[in-house]
């Protein structure tokens, strides 16, 4: 008699899906018609007086285990979307393009297919080169822009001469798409600041794996080479709008140098808040003050504009 094994991380995408639809989200799948499909948590009843949000996820979990703590906060406020970027969740293509810029058009049809004009985005990580793709070629359709933890300046050479934490690319993609339990653990050492004392029983982790990081492995894994190959700064479009970038102080995977440099880049008005006693893992290791700097940022009015005039009203003659 066959034995019927337990799995945790199939239970919590369960929980997690009930939870995404309790909070007035559904899923959908959007076809592109070029061979992509797009899947999406959107709002079950989207409402037009309310701008839209949408949330893009880093390379790891799909996007319901990353923003399954965030989104809450904002659905009274805004039109919510949640896409699984390609390769992760139920989104995939079968084109040859790995680049976070057809990645960021993928998203934008799909935000366009579900009759989004304008939007405000956040991206994490990998979600946030994404982002920034979107904001820059489609700036007119963005409204707000939160990068976290996104290493959008990185350059090619920064690898050799030693600015992250590992020596290669082969070796950045052994630790973000682990295949063992052993690597699972590497990757919480290195993005987190302060990993967990408690040390995940293998057959945890073995579950994880099996669920997660199997799947696409090798689309997953170009996509990595693709956002590191021939990446020069002088390359990376301006934006019309300044950001929001919040980072780990302690990120082994894109180290501060990144955020100060994308702060040149994008313009020095631009806000960078580094959350103390972290490292990438923010939305894990600090996510109050993470989604306490989205709030004020999204959620806050902006600031009056001066009034210039003499506050007199001029007589009619």
């Amino acid at each position: 008699m066959a034995l019927c094994c337990f799995s945790f991380t199939s239970t919590r995408n369960k929980c997690l899906r009930l939870s995404f639809s309790f909070s007035g989200l559904r899923p959908t799948l959007v076809d592109l018609h070029d061979g992509t499909f797009i899947h999406t948590w959107i709002p079950k009843k989207p409402d037009p007086a309310k701008p839209n949000l949408v949330f893009l996820h880093g390379v790891g979990a799909n996007a319901m285990w990353q923003w399954n703590d965030f989104f809450p906060c904002f659905t009274s406020r805004y039109n919510v979307y949640i896409p699984d970027l390609l390769f992760f969740g139920d989104s995939y293509t079968s084109r040859p393009d790995r680049s976070d810029s057809f990645q960021a058009r993928c998203v934008a049809a799909t935000m366009e297919a579900n009759g989004v004009k304008k939007m405000s985005v956040v991206g994490m990580s990998y979600g946030g080169f994404v982002a920034y793709q979107i904001s820059a070629q489609y700036p007119e359709r963005i409204e707000k822009l939160v990068l976290i933890c996104a290493g959008v300046c990185m350059e090619e050479e920064d690898m050799d001469r030693g600015l992250f934490g590992v020596a290669s690319v082969d070796d950045a993609v052994s630790v973000l798409l682990p295949q063992t339990p052993d690597k699972v653990r590497d990757l919480i050492r290195f993005t987190f600041h302060k990993p967990p004392k408690r040390n995940l029983p293998s057959c945890f982790l073995k579950d994880f794996i099996n669920v997660m990081c199997k799947e696409y492995l090798q689309e997953k894994t170009e996509l990595i080479h693709a956002l590191h190959k021939d990446r020069k700064l002088s390359n990376l479009p301006k934006l019309a709008q300044s950001p929001l970038i919040i980072w780990g102080e302690y990120d082994r995977v894109f180290p501060m140098e990144l955020a100060h440099r994308l702060q040149r880049h994008v313009g020095e008005d631009a806000k960078v808040v580094v959350l103390k006693d972290a490292g990438h893992a923010i939305n894990v290791e600090k996510p109050k003050e993470m989604l306490k700097h989205m709030k004020s940022f999204l959620l806050d009015p902006p600031p009056k504009q001066p009034d210039h005039s003499n506050g007199q009203k001029q007589n009619k003659s």
